[in-house]
């Protein structure tokens, strides 16, 4: 079903152990999401045997997140870029500052009024990009975009698998309830049941 709308743009900081399993902070709202496009890099092997294709694997590389916001804010650039605050207070960017490893949630509105949740597990972020324009005839915003690269978490989840995302539909009912009012308390942990 088609999406018409963008909201509750969240990130939650990671911190890594020595195997470098990630565990997620609290969620904290990022900003006003305004536009949120997602690219996704596949790496692609054919086998050719008997003169043609027999087998195709295509595996997930990378993505990359650009999203627009309104204001990327002091706490927020800090985490997601690596700059720093002075002493003043006043946001500075260095050439070596590089972000740290974030979740980004969100949310899309549907068509029908329900909401699309997504998680993406391991997003590095640039330096957000700005775009000024002086005022004209008519009023013109000018807002922040930041890009981050996305890649799979380093921690395994119930399958022997490194996810890169999760994504659930609240008109879904096969989905408890829980797992839609608690998207936003921590990043969503895949759950499997283990079979022997």
């Amino acid at each position: 079903m088609a999406t018409i709308g963008l909201d509750k743009l969240y990130y939650a900081k990671i911190t890594e152990d020595l195997s470098g399993n990630e565990t997620y902070g609290t969620p904290i709202q990022l900003a006003k999401a305004m536009k949120a496009d997602l690219s996704v890099e596949l790496a692609e092997a054919t086998l050719y045997a008997d003169d043609g294709p027999a087998e195709i694997v295509k595996e997930f590389k990378s993505g990359t997140l650009s999203l627009g916001i309104d204001d990327i804010g002091v706490t927020a650039a800090e985490d997601l870029t690596g700059a720093t605050l002075d002493d003043n207070n006043v946001v500075v960017s260095g050439s070596e500052d590089g972000g740290s490893p974030v979740a980004v949630g969100f949310r899309a509105k549907k068509s029908n009024g329900k909401y699309r949740y997504f998680w993406l597990y391991r997003v590095v972020f640039g330096i957000p990009a700005t775009n000024l324009a002086t005022k004209g005839d008519s009023i013109t915003f000018s807002t922040p975009t930041i890009e981050g690269t996305v890649v799979r978490r380093n921690k395994l989840d119930g399958n022997g698998k490194h996810p890169w995302k999760s994504e659930v539909n609240e008109d879904d009912a096969s989905v408890p309830v829980s797992v839609i009012t608690g998207w936003y308390t921590q990043v969503y942990e895949p759950v499997f049941t283990v079979t022997p």
